[in-house]
Parts: structure tokens; C-alpha cells; sequence
């Protein structure tokens, strides 16, 4: 720059040099990353063709050869396309740290092992399977839908070639438009002494040819920065929860807090009043009889000793009375024993004939094996009042990190949380934790209904059993 402000002519070469160079760089990399993202399409859709043209020529005389040819070539699409799932991310990820030094680590979620079980079952920690191999498919499929990062991958997948290829084709239709143009005003140059063409002709050719070129290169950065960003925004886990997202989980959480507050109070209340309509009313009246017993020793033994058995028999009610409301706050057995076998003495004491199986690790933390106990303890009641049912099975297991506990019956099904306060209220119980509830019921039965908690234990042992009581 000059002394009186003005851009010399050398300052003006070095920024159009830069620019163009990194115009070049950007025409390079983006030139790079359609041949990066053409394996991920072009693969799948071969083999989609080889495989419905094979499925069609061998089911050619049947009359669905159509729907299994077609059927063939989207299973083989998507196979095919979940092998370059994590290679595709993991080629975006470091193209951005190199090209503008933006990391974006990725944490995937661990996938639990495959189990198996004394009946010989593969549990891949969402369901059981007979197969070994289907196991392994299953799980793969379950987790990687569920696992934030693996998701967020398959859906760069598809994003990918579709920003690619738009960008790729503002820019190289400028640059072959130019390069064209250019061939053109060459053509005609060489050919203008045998042709009509005039200089005006040629020049309006090679000014457009260099105005598409240099257009080209100075949108190329801005193309490139333009994937970086759709891949940050696809990838960038830190960055995907939304302003949306997060106010709908407050305002779950919210409402989790609250139902868990309103059932803590309404709790309080009724302890309260089996307190005063039950024990401390006898207690009252035990203090009643002993008083008059009191007077009457002197006077009249025969009806005091009345009195007294009749006020020992009060106080063993009232005993009675405080163990149950004891139970009902707290069992002591789930205090003392857990949850398993709080079930099995529930379960006894039921109406019902209930087989309880329990696949434990240790101990569950009081609050969670509270409320699965009273959970449980509120399906095996409906079971009894509602269902007609003959026969019941409870089944408590824990595997990656969640409790599962399913209630199944064989009575004429068709429970509904709407038709009830019971239901409503245990998902609120296990809206607390974070937990949900699941209903299979149909007309006739049976029903099942399914409770999973997530919650973490301390000790490896596993203790599994199968009772029926």
C-alpha cells in the first residue's frame, strides 16, 4: 500500500495470486472428495443390479420375480452401503482436521456382549436368540440405531454424495463451461481466416472462457467450506442437540419432578391417614381400657381381666396394622433380601399361581428396586381383579445396564392406561428414573407388559434362578 492509501500493483498480484492458488487447492480437494464419496454409491448400486439380475433370471418363470428381484437389490444396497458407513465418517473427519484443523472426536456407545444362557439362547442385550449368527446381526442392527454417533454416520452416508455432487457441479460446470468456451475461441482463431468468424466473435468467446474459469476457482473455497460445514453439522455430536430438543427435555424433566413430587406427597398423606384411622386410633383406645382396668382392679378383678384381653388383643391388631403399613412403605424383605426375592414372597402371598424367574447382578439401588417392586406389585393385582387369568409369569433380568421386568398373563387381555389409575400411575413411577412401560394386549389375550429402568450395579455375580410359586 502506498503512503497515500491507495493498493500498489504488487499488493494487488500476491492477493490475486493467493486467491487463485487457493482456488486451485479448493478445485483439488473438492475434486477429491467426489472421488471419495463415489465408492459409497457406486458400489451399493452395482451390486443392487448384479443381485436383482441374478434373482430375476432364477425366479424368471415365477409370477414375483419382480418383487424378489427388487427385494434382492435394495437388501444388497443396503448391506453393501453399511461397509462404508464408519470408513465414510471417519474420511470426512480427518479431511476437516487437516484442511481447517477442526477435530471432532466421536464417542460410540459400548455394545454389550453376547450371552448365553443355560436353555442355550444368545441374549444380545435387547432380546434372545436361538442363533449365534442372528444374534450377532440383530444386536448390530439394534445398537447401531440406537448409538448417537453410528447414526449420525449413516446419515452422513446418505448426505454426503448429495452435497458433493451439488457443490461439485457449480463448480466444475464453471470450469468446463469456461474451458469450453476457451477451446471454442481457439478453434475459431485458427480456423478465422478460412471462416466468417470475425476478432469480436473470438474475443466475446475467450472473455467468456476466462470469466467462467476464474468464477470456478474463486467458488471452489467456498464450496469446500461448504461441505466442511454440512459434515460438522451431520457429525459434530456436541452440536446436534437443538434449542427444541433440549426445552422438550427440560419440560420432560419437569413433568418427571413434578408426578415424583405429587406421588410423594400423596404418599405422605395417605400414611398419615392409616396412621390416624387405624393404629393411633386402637392405640387411643388401648389407653382408654387400661385406664378403666385401672379403676376396676379393686372393685371388680373379673371385669378387669376382661378388659385386659380384649385390650391385649387391640394391641396385637394394632401391631399388626403398623407391620402392614410398614410393608406398604417399604417391604422389610425388599429391605433385607432385594428385589427377587421381595417378588417371590409377593408372588406367594398373590392370588394367582405366579412363576417368577430372576437373572440378577447383586443389588439394585433402593430407589429403582423400590419402585419396580411396587410396579410389580400393581401388575400382579390388575392380573387378579381384571384379567381372568389362570396363571402368571414374572420375569426380572438385568442386561446392559438396564432392569427389564416383564409381567405376562394368560387372561382375555386388553388393559388400557386409560381406563385405569394404575398404569398412568406406575409410568409415572418410572417416568422418574427415566424409565418406560410397554403394553401388548389384544382382545382374548395374553397380556404382557414390559418395564425397563436404566440403573448400573457395582458387583459382576450373577444370580439366576426359575421358581414357581
Amino acid at each position: 500500500m502506498t503512503a497515500d492509501g491507495r493498493i500498489s500493483g504488487g499488493a494487488v498480484r500476491a492477493q490475486t495470486q493467493a486467491a487463485f492458488a487457493a482456488g486451485g487447492t479448493a478445485v483439488a480437494r473438492l475434486a477429491l472428495l467426489v472421488l471419495g464419496a463415489a465408492p459409497g454409491v457406486a458400489v451399493p448400486a452395482v451390486g443392487a443390479v448384479f443381485a436383482g439380475v441374478a434373482v430375476a433370471t432364477t425366479f424368471e418363470y415365477y409370477y414375483p420375480a419382480s418383487l424378489f428381484a427388487l427385494g434382492a437389490a435394495l437388501l444388497t444396497a443396503v448391506a453393501l452401503a453399511g461397509l462404508f458407513v464408519r470408513p465414510c465418517a471417519t474420511r470426512a473427519r480427518s479431511q476437516l482436521l487437516r484442511w481447517y484443523g477442526v477435530r471432532m472426536p466421536v464417542e460410540y456407545s459400548p455394545r454389550p456382549a453376547l450371552e448365553a444362557d443355560e436353555r442355550g439362547h444368545w441374549w444380545t442385550g435387547y432380546s434372545y436368540h436361538r442363533s449365534h449368527a442372528v444374534a450377532r446381526i440383530a444386536q448390530l442392527l439394534h445398537w447401531s440405531f440406537r448409538d448417537r454417533a453410528t447414526r449420525s454416520e449413516m446419515l452422513w452416508l446418505v448426505v454426503s454424495p448429495l452435497v458433493v455432487v451439488t457443490l461439485a457441479l457449480v463448480v466444475f460446470g464453471l470450469l468446463f463451461g469456461g474451458l469450453a468456451s476457451l477451446v471454442v475461441a481457439l478453434q475459431d482463431y485458427r480456423f478465422s481466416g478460412e471462416s466468417a468468424i470475425g476478432p469480436a466473435s473470438i474475443l466475446v468467446s475467450t472473455l467468456l472462457g476466462l470469466g467462467l474459469v476464474t468464477l470456478g476457482v474463486l467458488l471452489a473455497p467456498h464450496a469446500v467450506r461448504g461441505f466442511a460445514e454440512a459434515a460438522r453439522r451431520v457429525l459434530d455430536q456436541d452440536g446436534r442437540a437443538s434449542h427444541a430438543q433440549l426445552t422438550k427435555r427440560v419440560a420432560e424433566l419437569t413433568e418427571t419432578r413434578a408426578d415424583a413430587v405429587g406421588s410423594q406427597a400423596a404418599e405422605l398423606r395417605r400414611i398419615e391417614r392409616d396412621l390416624h384411622d387405624g393404629a393411633q386410633a386402637r392405640l387411643v383406645a388401648i389407653g382408654m381400657t387400661l385406664g378403666t382396668i385401672e379403676h376396676l382392679m379393686e372393685t371388680d378383678p373379673t371385669a378387669a381381666r376382661e378388659l385386659l384381653s380384649e385390650a391385649r388383643q387391640s394391641s396385637a391388631r394394632a401391631l399388626q396394622e403398623l407391620r402392614d403399613l410398614v410393608r406398604g412403605i417399604h417391604p422389610p424383605v425388599l429391605a433385607e433380601r432385594g428385589l427377587g426375592d421381595a417378588v417371590r414372597a409377593l408372588a406367594l402371598d398373590g392370588a394367582l399361581p405366579t412363576e417368577v424367574c430372576v437373572s440378577l447382578p447383586d443389588r439394585l439401588a433402593a430407589p429403582v428396586e423400590a419402585a419396580a417392586y411396587f410396579s410389580v406389585c400393581e401388575l400382579l393385582a390388575n392380573a387378579a381383579k381384571h384379567s381372568e387369568a389362570e396363571q402368571v409369569w414374572v420375569d426380572i433380568l438385568y442386561r446392559a445396564g438396564r432392569l427389564r421386568i416383564t409381567v405376562t398373563d394368560d387372561g382375555v387381555g386388553v388393559a388400557d392406561p386409560t381406563r385405569g389409575t394404575g398404569l398412568r400411575g406406575i409410568e409415572r413411577r418410572l417416568g422418574t428414573f427415566d424409565g418406560v412401560l410397554a403394553i401388548d394386549s389384544t382382545s382374548g389375550g395374553p397380556t404382557t407388559i414390559t418395564l425397563e429402568l436404566p440403573c448400573e450395579l457395582s458387583s459382576p455375580r450373577t444370580s439366576t434362578s426359575f421358581e414357581k410359586v
